[in-house]
């Protein structure tokens, strides 16, 4: 597998100090996505947990509902200078009549996670399941926790404090599944996947927990996997808020310590619980 660190030279200037250092950097490389042998994707992420992410992004584009959906996972063959496998290159096969989502026009940056879209209507997807029927309920006060206990699995964050995470938690505070990336839309994507891999979809009576703010396309995402609720410590945009709003999602953003801004169907957040 590629690796996720690299390390750096530096040069840091403290208190009028210069001083030489080697400094460790989260990966950032492509990985391009093949259907069958056709090129569908080239995306910038951090290396690792890749067939989650690719899982993930099937899952997003409605391509997907259940892993027998994917019949199999491979990387091909690729090296860098050195002849080294790069792990770069990951061809997909579909189960017959799962037809493959149109190719991206553009490389896929770590910061998006919709470019190459080709018309404005592709960016929204029809979920399979409607999350506005699910009932969850969840205890503000075991929200509130999330962040931290989310910060507390990034353990690539403390070698390089530049990674994005996601997080997968029950209503009762079980995270389920943890992932990292460069790229907040990617860690999404590693979370979902994940779950499809190991027959969990639709994702009912759970909560994605994201660093960051909370973008149109990660509260299309959740809705995409049936989840119910989507928190980050930051702010969303406005099309995540309408778009929660119309899909029946629960969003929590500035989820900060014990307050939290809700855009969304806050009937399903118990205060005092």
């Amino acid at each position: 597998m590629g690796r996720v660190t690299a390390r750096r030279k530096v040069v840091r200037l403290s208190g009028g100090r210069r001083s030489e250092r080697v400094d460790t950097l989260v990966a950032e490389e492509p990985l391009e996505l093949r259907v069958g042998g056709e090129s569908l994707m080239v995306t910038m992420r951090t290396p690792g947990d890749d067939f989650d992410l690719a899982a993930g992004f099937l899952v997003s584009e409605g391509v997907v509902a259940e892993s027998a959906d994917l019949v199999t996972m491979r990387f091909c063959a690729g090296a860098d200078e050195h002849g080294e496998q790069t792990y770069n290159l990951l061809d997909l096969a579909l189960a017959p009549g799962i037809a493959p989502p149109a190719p991206r026009q553009t490389t896929t940056t770590s910061a998006c996670g919709v470019c190459g879209k080709t018309a404005l209507e592709d960016v929204r997807t029809k979920s399979a399941w409607d999350v506005a029927e699910d009932p969850m309920r969840i205890g503000a006060d075991v929200l509130a926790a999330f962040p931290g206990r989310l910060r507390t699995a990034q353990r690539l964050f403390d070698k390089t404090g530049g990674l994005h995470a996601a997080g997968l938690f029950t209503a009762e505070g079980e995270l389920l599944i943890s992932r990292e990336d460069v790229g907040r839309h990617n860690a999404v994507d590693k979370v979902i996947g994940r779950a499809l891999r190991s027959d969990l979809l639709p994702l009912r009576g759970t909560v994605l927990m994201v660093s960051g703010r909370a973008s149109f396309e990660l509260v299309q995402k959740a809705v995409m996997a049936g989840i119910p609720a989507l928190a980050a410590v930051s702010a969303p945009s406005s099309l995540a808020a309408d778009l929660a709003v119309e899909s029946g999602l629960t969003l929590v953003g500035f989820l900060r310590g014990d307050t939290m801004n809700v855009y969304a169907r806050a009937d399903r957040i118990a205060e005092g619980a």
